[in-house]
This record gives structure tokens, sequence and C-alpha cells, in this order.
């Protein structure tokens, strides 16, 4: 089995190559996997001590943050790597000096995987939440280095509790030891008579709590904002926008606007631009500008969404109209009410927040302008919703706690 996985993932790979020709993205994943071995050649010296940890994009990276920070600082002696999967996880963190080490994972053929591990020599590979790869996990498995999965969530759909999912299960076995988010995920893996397990929950929580704990001061923030109520509608798809349009056309009295769009590409940020009232300033067109004259914001750059989440009085989270939701717990940790599109289900969270009553979910622009002027005009309910976001994250906290105690009474590196 494993050398017809070979074969199809070899085929893909030339397949990806010829079609990085017509896409941006591509171009990104193919290349910077051609460049791999030379940087870390070039980077890591004879006799150094690595962890690896692989995370397949941002959001695993942020979801894996509190781990990789606890690891630096209880094993100061080694040098940290992280891998990437996907393009957009690596371009926004490939300069990030919380790792000493930020590169794409190698695609998984075995003559790949054997390179990577012959030029690195990690004493422990921890994988974020789904990165199951037979052939990695293989050849750690073989060279006795432990690998485990963290922030692992498991449900009965996935291939692994199928009929046809042997090899899948083959390679998920290879894991020394499984932390998981949920109850669910315990007895799953149970039903695969997989018992190395600890319910540790989320590491997600541990991150937000530290988004939480830092100072989240931005200057054009508090000149913005000023006194007014502010409404944050962050990592918004153009289906997201379109509720806020007709709202636009006449908002309350006392409110300012940030959109923090997940495209910030010229053209749709163009298109954008027309489609919103004469009042609105855009991010990068702030220099010279007084933003406290402006009623709405446009947050056109990456990397300040989570700060800003800390001025919101409510917020709005994307995606829930589009290709899926993005992250609720950000805006939640901060004690505010959250409004979503319909389309939460499999984002743990969010179900259980909006099942709680700290999300409320809409589902057109007339149920979007409803909720919003209820929660402008009612601080009462602002105060409730935003009560059960910050409960249910203070919760949830301890699984970064959990992990590091396992790591350092049980593997010996």
């Amino acid at each position: 089995m494993y050398s017809l996985y070979n074969l199809l993932i070899y085929i893909t790979w030339q397949f990806l190559k010829i079609a990085a020709y017509f896409s941006p993205k591509l171009t990104l994943f193919v290349k910077g996997r051609q460049e791999v071995f030379g940087y870390l050649k070039e980077n890591i010296r004879k006799g150094e001590r690595l962890i690896w940890v692989h995370t397949a994009s941002l959001g695993e990276f942020e979801q894996g943050l509190p781990v990789i920070k606890a690891l630096k600082s209880t094993y100061p002696q080694h040098k940290v790597l992280v891998t990437f999967f996907s393009p957009s996880g690596y371009e926004v963190k490939k300069n990030s000096r919380e790792a000493d080490l930020i590169t794409y994972l190698p695609v998984d053929i075995r003559r790949n995987t054997r390179k990577f591990l012959e030029l690195t020599r990690p004493e422990i590979a921890l994988f974020v939440k789904y990165e199951i790869w037979p052939n990695y996990l293989k050849e750690l498995n073989l060279r006795e280095i432990p690998a485990v999965l963290i922030s692992g969530r498991f449900t009965p759909d996935q291939v692994f509790f199928k009929g046809y999912g042997g090899f899948m299960r083959k390679a998920l076995r290879k894991f020394s030891h499984y932390f998981v988010q949920d109850e669910r995920s315990v007895q799953l893996l149970e039903r695969l008579k997989i018992n190395d397990v600890t319910l540790s929950g989320d590491t997600r929580f541990d991150r937000v709590s530290e988004i939480l704990e830092r100072d989240n001061t931005l200057r054009f923030m508090d000149d913005f904002k000023g006194k007014d109520l502010c409404f944050v509608l962050g990592s918004t798809w153009p289906e997201d926008e379109a509720l806020l349009i007709p709202f636009l056309q006449d908002p309350p009295p006392g409110i300012k606007f940030l959109i923090a769009p997940h495209d910030i590409k010229e053209a749709h940020l163009s298109s954008l631009r027309e489609k919103l009232p004469g009042n609105a300033l855009f991010y990068t067109n702030m220099e010279n500008q007084d933003p406290s004259r402006y009623d709405i914001l446009v947050l056109d750059t990456i990397g300040l969404l989570t700060k800003v989440y800390s001025y919101a009085d409510l917020a709005y989270v994307g995606g829930g109209f589009a290709t899926g939701l993005h992250n609720t717990l950000e805006p939640a940790v901060f004690g505010i009410p959250v409004i979503t599109g319909p389309k939460y289900q499999g984002f743990a969270e969010a179900e259980e927040l909006v099942a709680l009553g700290g999300i409320t979910v809409v589902d057109s622009p007339d149920t979007f302008a409803a909720v919003v002027r209820d929660l402008l005009s009612n601080e009462n309910t602002r105060e409730r919703q935003g009560k059960i976001n910050t409960d249910y994250v203070a919760l949830r906290k301890g699984a970064t706690r959990k992990i590091m105690e396992f790591l350092q009474n049980r593997m010996e590196f």
C-alpha cells in the first residue's frame, strides 16, 4: 500500500509543478519546497538539538503557538523547527521569531522524508490537530523518534473510521501519544484500540488567553473609536460584507465600524471602496488623516485584527456564508457579543457558544440589522452575552500545561 501511496503522491507533485505556472499560490507551494533542503543545510549545524513542530497553516500555527513558546522556554538548549504545509501559513510567519527555524514541509514522498529527517535529526516531533502524513510517521517510527499529536479532534466521518481507511489507520497508530480536544475523540480512538490518549482540551484557548493578557493598545484605534461604540467585522468575505452595506445606509448614531476583509487584494478592496459610504478610511491611506473624523475604517493589512478586537463592543466573524467560519475565540475572549453567518457547524467552539447564547447567528441583511440594532441599544444584553464568552474561554484553558507536564515526565529528550 505504501508503494501505491508514494506513486500517487509523486504523480500529484508532478501535476502541481505544472499547475504552478498558472497559479501564484501554487507557485509559492512548489518553489518553497524546492528550497527546503538548502535552507536546512545552511541553518542546522552538526550536533544541534532540535524539536520539530508541524502545522498545516496559519490557524494551526496559532493553535500550536502556546506549546511552541513553552518548548522554547523549557528546553532552551534545543532549536524549535516549525514546518508548514500551506503557503498561507508560511508566507505570514516565515520571518517570525517565535521559532528558531521556519520552512515548508517537503512533500510526503519516501526519499523526501528520509532526507528531511537526516538533515534535521529531531529528538521529538509534534503534529498539530489533523496532520497525518504516512511516510513521515513511518520514518519517525523506524528511527524511534517520538511523534505526538496535539489538539487532535476526531469525528466519525474521517477516513480513519471508515471500512476503507486501513492505510490511514496504520499511519495514525504511529503516534507515540495523542492529546485530544474532546471526549468524543477519546472514544473514537478507543474504537481503534488506541489508548495512549490524553484529554487535554484545545491549546487555542491558551493562545487567546495570552492575547487577552498582552498590551493591545493601538493609537489609531484610540483616535478612531473615541467615546463611541465600535463594531468590528473581522475576516469578512464579500458575502459577509453584503450584510453590512445596507445597514450603513442608515446606521444608528454613536457607532463606529471597522471592517477587516479576509481578502486584501486590490481588486476586492476597490470593489468594497465603491460600495461603502463616503466617510470611510482605509488603514493604508491613514497617513496625515485624523481617524476620529471617519465612521468607517477598513483594515487593509494583516497582523492587527486580534488587537483591534480589544476595542470592539460587539463583533462579527466572517466566513459563515462562504468557505468556513474564521476564529470566533479571538473576539470572544474580550467579553463581547459575537455574530456569525449560518455555516458554523463543524466548529466546536462556535457550536457550543451558539447553544450557550454568546454567539448569535444571522442569515440575511434583515436579521443582521435586527440583531445589531438590538445589541447596540441594549447594554445589559451585550454584557450578558459577553460574559458567556469570557467564562467559556476561561474554563477551557490549560491544555498547554497538560502537554508540557506529560513531555517533561514521560518523554526523554
